[in-house]
């Protein structure tokens, strides 16, 4: 029980590192156009990484808590994860590199996982409970194809979203700062498309609604004894009514834009720039505090398979979700709790080191293309929290800072520091993977 405790502890250690490590992700473009002033901009960014406790659901915690088999792990793989990601997450820190504290976490719990692998079996295979032979490296969950053909999961997944996150943010900032600029011209067809947009958003996101028959399904209650606050305030309901804000917002700008002098657009843009940062660092807390949920979710299922018989107070009553047996997911308040105050602790703690780097290093931003980053990295981050992917948030606002550079012209972006940024992202996997192993080895000399 006492090495369960340690890694919650440093589980929750790791989540305040998190919060400062990355907390120019939320708060760079806003310093950057001096929208808020830096300690402002902590404040602001670290009080919507709490609120997104009362938004999100524990989607990503379920696929981060999966990395590895739990039945075939012990704690000591879980506490030299932590310790790993925790000393690259410190050192990029220092160094000023926006890495990702995500894959800083997922490569060191399958790190550490397969040279356990290693270390009891060896590289031959073994036979395994079910009777069939089983490899080292298949300890780590690469691939699992989707139920009923949705989203696949693995780390496989995790790894092809070091490309495809910020592919998606560039694309989407992209987009969102051409329409912006066909909206200043006065011309009807912008108008058009906004109003047609708004119209697909109502419909697309009212389709998208979960009702309440569906939420009290199987005994579940809702959040409130009002039919309609429980289906206001749904986890699923929320991303979606959030998702429709701001593109509704951002559209009546549009239908506007072109009425505004120069003086009055800038004004709004700033405005809609706290907004925007606002939605960024829901988005920020709910992806990245549900990783260390995960995380402590499959200590306390690796205490209780290697403890066969032993009986869980009801502060650590987690149940892994098993879709193929039917088996819901169960978390006790205090564990999101602890997980959303400690990254919006660390947020507050700031992180400038790394704020320089995202906020001038990459482009020049200016509040027109910090509304679209921030807005095109916060609907991303939405997106894959809904597919339960953990995704980097330095990964996805990076690639929506290039998508706003590219709409000037390409040599506006700085590629010099983005190809740097680049080997950081593919390194941060298998160099986390390699210490996580390392760490493993010497921690099991003197922990049994």
């Amino acid at each position: 029980m006492t090495l369960l405790i340690l890694i919650i502890v440093l589980a929750l250690i790791f989540d305040y590192i998190n919060g400062f490590h990355d907390a120019a992700n939320a708060i760079a473009t806003v310093v950057a156009t001096k929208v808020l002033t830096p300690f402002q901009a902590v404040l602001w960014a670290a009080f919507f990484n709490f609120l997104a406790y009362w938004v999100f659901g524990f989607g990503v915690a379920d696929t981060v808590a999966k990395t590895a088999h739990t039945m075939e792990i012990n704690l000591v793989v879980i506490l030299a994860g932590v310790i790993a990601a925790i000393c690259w997450n410190l050192l990029t820190w220092w160094l000023g590199i926006p890495s990702s504290s995500s894959h800083t976490l997922i490569g060191g719990f399958a790190g550490a996982a397969v040279a356990h692998a290693i270390a009891v079996h060896g590289f031959s295979g073994y036979v395994g409970e079910d009777g069939a032979t089983h490899y080292w490296y298949q300890i780590v969950s690469w691939y699992k194809a989707g139920k009923d053909g949705g989203m696949p999961s693995g780390v496989l997944i995790i790894i092809a979203f070091i490309v495809l996150a910020p592919l998606l943010g560039a694309l989407a900032s992209y987009l969102i700062s051409i329409w912006l600029l066909n909206a200043s011209r006065k011309s009807i067809w912008p108008k058009i498309f906004t109003v047609a947009l708004m119209i697909a958003t109502v419909w697309f996101v009212y389709a998208q609604m979960v009702p309440y028959e569906e939420i009290i399904k199987d005994g579940h209650k809702g959040r409130f004894d009002s039919h309609f606050w429980s289906v206001a305030f749904d986890p699923h309901n929320i991303k979606w009514f959030l998702v429709a804000f701001i593109i509704l917002t951002v559209s009546a700008f549009c239908l506007i834009f072109s009425s505004l002098n120069l003086h009055q657009a800038d004004a709004a843009l700033k405005k809609m720039q706290l907004l925007s940062s606002a939605a960024f660092s829901l988005g920020h807390g709910g992806n990245d505090s549900q990783k260390v949920m995960g995380i402590i979710a499959a200590a306390v299922a690796v205490y209780i398979n290697t403890n066969p018989g032993v009986h869980m107070d009801s502060w650590l009553d987690v149940v892994l979700p098993n879709d193929d047996l039917g088996i819901k997911g169960v978390m006790p308040g205090w564990i999101p709790l602890a997980c959303y105050s400690a990254i919006a602790a660390g947020t507050l703690s700031g992180g400038w080191k790394i704020v320089k780097t995202m906020g001038s290093k990459i482009t020049k931003v200016s509040s027109f293309e910090g509304v679209a980053a921030e807005t095109a990295g916060a609907l991303t981050l939405y997106f894959t929290e809904h597919l339960k992917i953990p995704v980097s948030t330095t990964h996805t606002i990076t690639g929506s800072i290039i998508g706003v550079g590219l709409t000037k012209r390409v040599s506006a972006v700085r590629w010099g520091v983005t190809v740097s940024l680049v080997w950081a992202w593919i390194l941060t996997i298998p160099i986390s993977a390699i210490l996580a192993g390392l760490v493993y080895f010497v921690l099991s000399v003197f922990i049994s």
